[in-house]
């Protein structure tokens, strides 16, 4: 089980316009490809101030992934396959996003550190009506597992819209927190 949360800002601090949560379930097929289904909400408010009335877009997710992950000593590749079903205030939409990426680990081998990783992303949008393709979203950041729980983030994101609709914003500045909450296993 998974479960995350989100704000985001068109200033460095102020000027919330958007929030997200989001859990699902995850299961490890094998030790290189996981699946999931999860479910999110999502609301994108008019910009100017925090979180100010009127909604741009009140959103409800449904989404089935697919992870497929190749690791390679201190370097993991990392497939992500998605496919969003959208309950959108403009009604029902499609959406099929793909993720590329790239983690390096920092530690040394043998290290008893706690994990430290750089990483590098880059996703595609698409939809299945016209015009197809609707944003490009690349990352660069560093991950940092301060339990086996948590993870803690810090990245830049750049981000291109062909269909501009609820974001003015092209570059942001992302710090993170993620909780996994693992099962415990039924004998």
């Amino acid at each position: 089980m998974f479960g995350e949360g989100q704000i985001r800002s068109l200033r460095f601090y102020h000027h919330f316009h958007y929030y997200e949560v989001k859990g699902g379930i995850e299961y490890k097929l094998t030790p290189n490809v996981k699946i999931a289904l999860a479910t999110g909400k999502y609301d994108t408010y008019k910009e100017g101030g925090n979180f100010v009335l009127p909604k741009n877009s009140n959103e409800v997710r449904l989404w089935p992934q697919v992870i497929i992950i190749h690791p390679m000593n201190r370097v993991t590749l990392e497939h992500r396959y998605r496919a969003e079903m959208r309950f959108t205030t403009a009604g029902y939409r499609n959406r099929f996003r793909y993720r590329f990426a790239i983690y390096y680990d920092l530690r040394k081998e043998g290290s008893a550190k706690k994990p430290l990783q750089v990483y590098l992303n880059n996703e595609l949008f698409f939809t299945n009506q016209p015009t197809y393709f609707e944003r490009n979203r690349f990352s660069v950041g560093a991950l940092h597992k301060l339990t086996p729980k948590m993870t803690v983030l810090l990245a830049y994101l750049h981000q291109f819209d062909y269909n501009l609709v609820d974001e003015t914003g092209r570059d942001f500045f992302q710090i993170g927190c993620s909780f996994d909450l693992k099962a415990k296993t039924i004998k």
